[in-house]
Parts: C-alpha cells; structure tokens; sequence
C-alpha cells in the first residue's frame, strides 16, 4: 500500500502537500460513498429502486459541485489532477449512461467530465472499440 501512495505522489496524483492529500482522500471516500450507493442500486434495487436513486442523486452530486465552485480550479482539489478526479470522473461516465441529464444542474461537474474526456489518452481509450465493447455492469443493467 505504502507503494501506491509513493506512485501516486511522484506522479502528483495525490496534490502538493499533506493537506490536499487529506482533503483528496476525503474527496475519494465521498465518491466511494456514491459508487456504493450504485452498485447497490445496480445489482441489488435496479427495478425497484431506479426512480428514488435518481431523484436523490442531485444530493449526492451537490457536495462534489460545491466543493468544486469553492476550489474553482476545475479539479476537486488544488489545481493539479488527482487520482480522486479520474475516481469521480468513471462514476460520472456510468451515471450518464444510467440518466443522460444526470448533470445537467452541475456545471462544474459536468466541466470535469469535458475536461477529462478531452484528455488524448482518455479520450483515446473512450474512442476505442474494445473499450466501447466492455459492459459497464457485469449484469447488463444501465
């Protein structure tokens, strides 16, 4: 483990000191947070617990957005890209799928999945075959 956040570090993924570390663990556990709320609906309350989901979602999404205005860098934290960006960024790439309009009252949010997706490696993996043909849930559910 202590690998990891050595790798994360050297390739400033994890900000510039130990204070925005914190604040992106934080960050990262509150998209855990969400992706667990997800995957329980997906895999456990997709036909019964779509609407209610969807209608709390906004809660969920507003604390990542306020975040954001407050920082107002484009990033969840400090002006450099953080492993808990690309974290939220996946997530968000699913909800879109889930609600198309999912974002639409986030700019800031929706700004990050631009900036993200505009990125050549990401936006070149995004464009490929093999990745358009991977399932977002393993049971089918979207």
């Amino acid at each position: 483990r202590e690998d990891y956040f050595i790798f994360l570090a050297s390739h400033r993924a994890y900000g510039k000191d130990s204070r925005e570390a914190s604040l992106i663990d934080m960050m990262n556990d509150g998209v855990e947070d969400l992706r667990s709320k997800y995957i329980k609906l997906i895999y456990q309350e997709y036909d019964t617990g779509k609407q209610a989901y969807l209608k709390d979602l906004p809660n969920s999404l507003c604390k990542f957005e306020t975040f954001m205005a407050k920082t107002n860098s484009g990033f969840l934290v400090g002006k450099e890209l953080s492993f808990a960006d690309y974290n939220l960024f996946d997530l968000l790439l699913n909800h879109l799928v889930l609600c198309p309009k999912s974002l639409d009252n986030f700019p800031k949010l929706n700004d990050l999945v631009k900036k993200m997706s505009a990125r050549p490696k990401v936006r070149a993996l995004l464009d490929s075959e093999a990745f358009k043909k991977i399932p977002i849930n393993g049971n089918g559910k979207q």
